[in-house]
């Protein structure tokens, strides 16, 4: 397989200046060369018809589902509770919304009909929301930890103020790192081809891609890494105390592993196969990890639609036993306002 220069996520290309034009437009669509193995994946089963196939499903349970949930948490009047609730909500709904466009780019053979500003539009919304619905997830599991391990602190803290910051800090910390896929060009025509890709091949050889790999090193450390050692440590500490207490919690207790369980089964193939894919650029500049990785990116648009009923069962199993008893034998509401 012949080298190339080190590159982001996406297949590598050479770029040609001349471009060709849009059918539809007068713009001038840039061109790119991509060599056999890429352009055979880009149109193969896999691409063009598993991987939507999958989104499909996501989407069809996904946003009735979050929908729901956003009308039903509408009307709660427990504020505090609601609004992380809300924005975990607004954020797949966002992701699966962000993939109809990507089905039908898939199911058209790969090629991107909608322009250069949806195609980086998109793309922002998919991944951004991706990191969004995880901090939005950790700033869950710590909530429930404080009502759990420290419930004297909990009762006296702003939980409303806190959740109001919490969710503001996110969105607004995200659609800044999101900022960069808005700086460089997303859509290329493939040379020789009637096609369009949408982020899937770039000119890696250019510098403003190139300095897209700490960029994305840094999303992968900061948008998943971090978030997952603090919910690690976060159920684990509650499944802890839940276990030295006089009271019957395994429910509870089984229901926080079945989700950590399956966050782990959803994002982590995704951010593993995509930081291991930038050390194997790095030492070897080899792109084959990316094949695995766009299909493991199918498991986070899963995750967007489990997650509704994922809450449901945190919160039926919560509220099952109103009040919780911390360790030193005083009673306290906890689980049912976390």
């Amino acid at each position: 397989m012949p080298k190339h220069s080190i590159q982001p996520k996406t297949f590598p290309g050479t770029i040609e200046f001349n471009g060709s034009l849009f059918s539809n437009t007068s713009i001038q669509q840039p061109v790119i060369n991509a060599n056999a193995t890429v352009i055979n994946y880009t149109t193969g089963v896999v691409s063009t018809r598993i991987i939507p196939s999958a989104y499909i499903l996501a989407i069809l349970v996904g946003i009735p589902s979050n929908v729901f949930v956003l009308v039903c948490l509408s009307g709660r009047k427990n504020l505090s509770g609601r609004i992380l609730y809300f924005s975990l909500a607004v954020s797949d709904l966002l992701l699966l919304l962000s993939l109809t466009l990507r089905v039908h780019y898939h199911f058209n053979n790969n090629n991107w009909i909608f322009g250069e500003l949806a195609c980086k539009v998109v793309t922002a919304c998919f991944y951004g929301n991706i990191y969004c619905s995880i901090h939005a997830h950790m700033c869950i599991s710590v909530m429930r930890y404080l009502a759990v391990v420290h419930p004297f602190l909990y009762r006296t803290m702003s939980k409303q103020y806190c959740a109001i910051w919490a969710s503001l800090t996110i969105w607004v910390v995200l659609a800044i790192a999101m900022a960069p896929e808005f700086l460089v060009q997303q859509s290329y025509s493939i040379s020789g081809l009637k096609l369009v890709t949408c982020h899937d091949i770039q000119p890696y050889k250019e510098a403003s891609y190139k300095a897209l790999i700490p960029y994305r090193l840094s999303l992968i450390c900061l948008g998943f890494i971090l978030p997952s050692l603090v919910i690690a440590f976060v159920y684990g500490s509650i499944i802890y105390h839940l276990n030295r207490s006089s009271r019957d919690w395994k429910h509870y207790m089984k229901a926080s592993t079945l989700v950590f369980g399956i966050f782990l089964v959803c994002f982590a193939p995704c951010s593993t196969l995509l930081f291991a894919h930038y050390v194997k650029l790095y030492t070897e500049e080899q792109y084959d990890l990316y094949y695995y990785y766009r299909a493991a990116v199918c498991l986070c648009s899963f995750h967007s639609c489990l997650d509704p009923f994922l809450s449901y069962l945190l919160a039926k199993t919560s509220t099952s036993r109103v009040k919780l008893r911390s360790f030193s034998s005083r009673p306290l509401k906890a689980l049912s306002t976390a």
